[in-house]
């Protein structure tokens, strides 16, 4: 049963959200709060290190979560990522199937160009509102009173001098990634 509901709740997911990896954010910190299967905290780390491996950020965080529950419920943790990262990527392939089977004939429509451009809002709305979540999380501590997490805003902020405004920022990102990563485990932040 968990297995058909680890599908459910991906292919919701991966039927919403438009615009990549980060716009399924939301759609995660809404299924973590629903379903108590992670926490904000625990979305945090998977983003980090969903960006830091290979491959789609957001089929990367699928397939921990399949794994994670899966294994929690006494079943091996790669049937949970196969069928978690399954549930996401299936609406996409659905939707794909079916658009380049029209999509050849109608390209020329304003109503579709109409469409396509107005989905471009949509996900950029997605991604800043899963950018601004992650921040406020890695960022800020919100409970009875507001706390600011110093040290890595100090980091955040020197990383984004170091990339925008010195000669650093001809350096790779991953580069940036790296630092920022052993810093923080340095620092244990």
């Amino acid at each position: 049963m968990i297995l058909l509901r680890l599908f459910f709740e991906f292919a919701k997911t991966g039927l919403f959200a438009v615009g990549g990896g980060l716009a399924t954010i939301p759609f995660l910190q809404d299924l973590g709060a629903r379903t108590g299967w992670f926490s904000a905290a625990d979305l945090s780390t998977m983003i980090a290190v969903s960006e830091s491996t290979p491959g789609a950020m957001g089929v990367n965080m699928a397939t921990y979560v399949g794994f994670t529950i899966a294994r929690l419920h006494g079943i091996p943790g790669i049937i949970g990522a196969i069928v978690a990262t399954l549930g996401l990527t299936f609406p996409s392939i659905v939707v794909i199937v079916i658009i380049a089977g029209f999509l050849e004939k109608f390209r020329q429509s304003k109503t579709v160009d109409a469409v396509f451009y107005g989905l471009r809002p949509a996900s950029t709305a997605l991604i800043a509102s899963a950018g601004l979540t992650v921040a406020m999380t890695v960022l800020v501590t919100l409970g009875e009173t507001i706390s600011i997490h110093w040290p890595a805003l100090i980091l955040a902020v020197v990383v984004f001098i170091a990339m925008r405004y010195t000669p650093l920022k001809k350096l790779h990102p991953i580069l940036f990634i790296a630092f920022s990563a052993v810093v923080g485990v340095v620092l244990q932040f």
